[in-house]
């Protein structure tokens, strides 16, 4: 890694308290009683969470050790056991049995409602369909479905049978769906016959169907009719799910199992090569889940949550299902995208359930803005009383816009910084205690120690850019990259010794705000400068011509690299050799000339995986005149590679 600091160069002064309405109501409602319990989670982590585990999780056996920590690897209440399904759904039934767990709505407009009770019922179900077809605690099932309550209730399915589940994004191609299944060793898929998106079928069936043809170790397919579409049959192998599932046996004792008992495995892409199985375990990611879920979007009973992730993702995981439900929350899942058959189609959802928290991310949020406020105008958002991002690091004009225009200046907004390997949230305001300032995710979570070091692992002084590493073990950490212990201690501890490297940059600020500066590998480095590619970003979309703009470097002879810029505007048309000017004279008067960029490209699009992260190393390589290197089995449009390459032409 560079020995040089990275530049800071983002300036952000506005700071929002809590609303007083929402602060007399919350869970935490001041920072002093924020800091008051961080200092104590930090001075004695493992009495905090210890204490933590025994009063937010059910256990059938209690743990005797709070913490075996051999760097890089932890093992958390050992000794304990638990059933992740039964604290999410068994322990609700006396008292929440008649409360909604599940609202859902399909693209179509079809809709459902599970109590918990009926949820549990039909999660009991299909643990004793899976057992019935020969799944027992340990194996792996594969999950590759549409944003369904089926999907919900086959998680919880596998963790109350001990099963890893593998859930891989409805979207990915055959290849990849067959690279996780031999990863994996899968001996089930559960799929769908197809998926709604934008008016048309999907067909999930068929790719699954080619990926056990390029691997054919999987045992049993068991398929959700969700559109009707003909499919092929494999009548050994292929099961109904409403020939299975929906005729078991609604009756199932949930059986405790080891705190670090595998819960799951999800595969995130590297840059190149193999995607990685990052693996979690049960009691301790279960423990962060809850925790955060409670304190970080100040859960009520009445409340009526929605998280737009889909279950594919770790947020999906994390916060629609585990979360929430261990929490006895109202969860809504959707199943289609936010722009059919209208572009006002959230504000329409949110006004039909009259959603009270709202999750989403940034790239989402940023089109909204591009899509306008009269696709907000026509509903009626007043039942909202929490707004929150998570994905990757929101830029200020963006966050400003979804207080002012969403939130109508009266919502918090938690803006959460985490990744899937850390399994639930690390840093991220207490929306009744925590000052909010546009651009950062503010303050570490209970527990959460991080640090912004130099090169050598030493800490940062206030507002210098450096790495983002975290200092001390925590329950919902990653365990290991799933079959590749070497690849997991050199791409998160071999860094810093003893310390999780991140990946990310980072400052911290004169109040110990902490702001995200985007992946170490999108820093640039102009002219002995270390400079963050989000933050010039965020300059770029300040401008009221910007809809989005994505930052990468390419080779300069002179300055080592030089900025690139791919922009997409609210009007296309306005691209000119003018705005072009216009743009980097904007920069310059926000930043500095340091951050001058050196080209600018207007695209229709950018490139983004089906989570809706911009993949800027494709960016690169286009800046740079290149063929698009490494893995794109997550990008969700490949034409729009062909419409950049034009563009920057």
């Amino acid at each position: 890694m560079n020995d040089h600091h990275i530049k800071t160069v983002l300036s952000e002064s506005r700071e929002f308290p809590p609303p007083e309405a929402f602060q007399s109501r919350a869970h935490i409602q001041s920072m002093e009683a924020y800091e008051t319990l961080w200092k104590a989670s930090c001075d004695d982590p493992e009495r905090f969470w210890g204490e933590q585990a025994k009063n937010l999780l059910h256990w059938q056996e209690d743990f005797t050790q709070v913490l075996d920590w051999k760097a890089p690897y932890a093992r958390w209440f050992d000794g304990g056991k638990l059933n992740v399904s039964e604290n999410c759904l068994d322990r609700h039934l006396d008292k929440l049995g008649d409360k909604p767990a599940i609202i859902w709505e399909g693209e179509p407009g079809d809709k459902a409602t599970y109590t918990y009770r009926e949820l549990h019922q039909a999660v009991c179900r299909c643990a004793n369909a899976l057992s019935d077809m020969g799944i027992q605690a340990g194996d792996t099932v594969s999950l590759y479905m549409p944003m369904i309550p089926e999907l919900a209730i086959a998680v919880l399915a596998c963790a109350r049978i001990g099963a890893i589940h593998s859930v891989v994004f409805a979207g990915f191609s055959a290849e990849a769906l067959a690279e996780r299944n031999r990863d994996a060793s899968a001996k089930l898929v559960i799929t769908a016959d197809a998926l709604w998106r934008r008016g048309n079928e999907l067909a999930l069936k068929d790719t699954v169907d080619e990926a056990l043809r390029i691997y054919d170790k999987v045992d049993k397919v068991l398929v959700v009719r969700r559109t009707g579409r003909s499919i092929n049959w494999d009548s050994g192998r292929d099961h109904w799910w409403h020939d299975t599932v929906e005729k078991a046996n609604a009756d199932h004792k949930a059986q405790g199992f080891p705190s670090e008992q595998a819960l799951f495995i999800l595969y995130t892409s590297g840059s190149t090569g193999k995607p990685k199985g990052i693996l979690h375990t049960s009691a301790g990611y279960l423990l962060g889940t809850t925790l955060s879920s409670r304190y970080i979007f100040d859960l009520k009973d009445d409340d009526v949550y929605w998280c737009t992730a889909d279950v594919g993702w770790i947020t999906g995981h994390s916060y629609v299902v585990y979360g929430p439900l261990s929490n006895g929350a109202t969860i809504f899942m959707y199943e289609g995208a936010p722009d059919f058959p209208h572009q006002g189609r959230f504000w329409e959802l949110i006004e039909r359930y009259k959603i009270s928290i709202f999750y989403t991310a940034p790239t989402a949020i940023r089109a909204f803005m591009k899509w306008g406020e009269d696709a907000i105008e026509p509903f009626d958002l007043s039942s909202l009383r929490l707004l929150g991002t998570v994905g990757e690091p929101i830029n200020p004009e963006a966050w400003m816009w979804f207080r002012e225009t969403i939130g109508k200046d009266k919502c918090p907004i938690v803006d959460t910084w985490w990744q899937t390997e850390t399994g639930s949230i690390m840093i991220s305001p207490l929306p009744g205690a925590t000052p909010t300032v546009p651009g950062t995710a503010t303050k570490p979570f209970f527990g959460i120690q991080p640090d912004i070091v130099d090169q050598d692992g030493q800490s940062l002084a206030d507002n210098q850019g450096g790495y983002l590493v975290i200092r001390k073990p925590w329950p919902s950490m990653l365990r290991t990259i799933h079959g590749d212990s070497e690849r997991y201690e050199k791409t998160y501890w071999s860094h810093f010794k003893s310390l999780y490297f991140t990946g990310d940059g980072a400052r911290r600020d004169e109040k110990g705000n902490f702001w995200i500066m985007g992946r170490i590998d999108d820093v640039l480095n102009v002219a002995g400068h270390r400079l963050s590619t989000m933050e010039i970003e965020s300059a770029l979309v300040s401008h009221p011509h910007v809809a989005e703009a994505a930052v990468v470097g390419k080779a300069d002879d002179v300055k080592g690299q030089a900025i690139a810029c791919f922009v997409t505007l609210h009007d296309h048309e306005l691209g000119d050799p003018a705005l072009n000017q216009s743009l980097k004279d904007h920069v310059v008067q926000h930043i500095g000339a340091l951050a001058r960029p050196e080209t600018i490209i207007f695209t229709k699009a950018l490139p983004k995986t089906r989570s809706g992260k911009i993949m800027r190393r494709l960016l690169r390589d286009v800046a740079a005149g290149e063929e698009a290197q490494g893995d794109m089995t997550t990008l969700e449009d490949s034409s729009i590679l062909e419409d950049l390459k034009e563009s920057s032409a």
